[in-house]
């Protein structure tokens, strides 16, 4: 298996609560940052989807929080798609601090949502794998 698509970010004072830790809600600003730099990275933009009548959508999330983030901490968040077969895919995500400590751990539950219909889209990883320039990205 090779190794899972990732990105960089740094900690932003702004970001944090009065705790000083980085605020719950931008956890999954952070995970988000990385499924749609995987997207750009895989050769799909947003007007890519929207052309193609589609766009995703989550439908469950799950946060496990592990370890604190501080303004200034720099952080890897990973992003790993997982087919099943049916309308639904998970996405699996890691924000790890460069010193290896893992922060949280993301658990996500997606899909296609298909524009007109507004109805999910069967098999979602076809629409990507023929939309991706490097389907690999996401597994395929």
């Amino acid at each position: 298996m090779s190794e899972p698509f990732s990105v960089r970010i740094t900690v932003r004072g702004y970001e944090t609560d009065v705790q000083g830790h980085l605020n719950q809600s931008v956890y999954i600003n952070y995970a988000e940052h990385a499924r749609w730099s995987l997207l750009r990275a895989a050769g799909i933009s947003q007007a890519g989807l929207a052309a193609r009548g589609v766009g995703p959508v989550a439908l469950e999330t799950t946060i496990r929080y592990r370890r604190e983030l501080l303004a200034g901490d720099e952080v890897d968040v990973t992003c790993v798609f997982e087919w099943g077969g049916g309308k639904t895919f998970r996405i699996e995500q890691t924000i790890t601090k460069t010193d290896g400590t893992v922060s949280a751990q993301l658990s996500a539950v997606g899909g296609l949502l298909d524009l007109k219909t507004r109805r999910m889209v069967a098999d979602p990883q076809d629409h990507f794998k023929e939309l991706a320039s490097d389907p690999g990205l996401f597994g395929l």
